[in-house]
């Protein structure tokens, strides 16, 4: 008889079922290989999988991470999902946690309907040229909004495109070209100081288009610290209109001397399905 593990399904930056983003997370995988752990995300075939496993020195527990195509070594909504999975099940307690991943320890906050994860270390890039990010996403200079491109993020860098509103609704991305601008893909984001609308599309990890994508929100921060001016400042991020699958991020970020230092994202998980999955061979 196969071997199978539990799993379960949730939606995440949702408080309602079949909104969100989508995760699977996969239980006591402890002892597989990493194709094994590759193999049981593309049988999910969603934008992520996520594996929380036994906990290295100083944290909860770790959690690695599986698009359809390739490890990642961190991500918004995973964290979130995974935290939420694990106090559900009685694996972790509410409160305080540690994640390990491969942006090292981040704090994590559990509660009954959600989790807010503390981003990593915040990273920041020279202006970008903004004509290969344009012809990615099918858009013209003419849509451009506020500062310059550049790469930003806090454990992945993505690459942020802010934009008229009415450009989103217009964006026709071309796969091949986004993973071409490298790293983790384009952020395009419509930004009225307090509320971004964003779409996000990732390069070259088997997802065209992600419906909730924790990682840019937290990013997203990293990019307008200078603009936003030193202190705490919270805004919210809305992501997946176009895809049926609205989500809500809530988002912090603390800006010291014109830089980002310190960032988090909060955010609702539903439950929607569980199981068990065979272990390939």
């Amino acid at each position: 008889m196969s071997r199978t593990l539990a799993y379960e399904v949730v939606d995440v930056f949702t408080d309602r079922a079949f909104a969100g983003n989508p995760l699977a997370v996969v239980l006591d995988a402890d002892d597989l290989a990493v194709e094994q752990l590759q193999a049981v995300a593309r049988e999910f075939n969603l934008s992520e999988t996520a594996f929380p496993l036994k906990a290295p020195a100083g944290a909860t527990y770790r959690l690695r991470i599986f698009t359809p195509r390739a490890e990642l070594p961190f991500a918004g909504h995973p964290s979130v999902g995974s935290a939420w999975v694990l106090h559900r099940l009685g694996r972790i307690d509410a409160g305080a946690n540690v994640q390990a991943c491969g942006a090292g320890l981040l704090p994590v906050d559990v509660s009954t309907d959600g989790a807010t994860l503390t981003g990593g270390a915040p990273s920041l890039s020279a202006p970008l040229d903004p004509s290969p990010l344009l012809e990615a996403v099918g858009l013209g200079a003419d849509d451009l909004a506020g500062p310059p491109p550049r790469w930003a993020g806090v454990g992945i860098d993505w690459a942020f495109l802010l934009v008229r509103p009415e450009a989103l609704g217009r964006a026709r991305v071309d796969v091949s070209r986004v993973a071409a601008v490298g790293r983790t893909g384009i952020a395009l984001v419509s930004w009225d100081g307090s509320v971004a609308r964003s779409r996000v599309f990732p390069g070259g990890v088997g997802v065209v288009e992600d419906p909730a994508t924790g990682s840019a929100a937290l990013g997203l921060g990293v990019f307008l610290a200078a603009s936003l001016g030193d202190g705490e400042h919270s805004y919210v991020v809305e992501q997946g209109i176009e895809l049926g699958r609205p989500s809500v991020l809530r988002v912090t970020v603390t800006v010291v001397d014109g830089t980002a230092t310190r960032t988090t994202v909060s955010g609702h998980v539903a439950p929607v399905a569980r199981g068990e999955i065979r272990v390939p061979a």
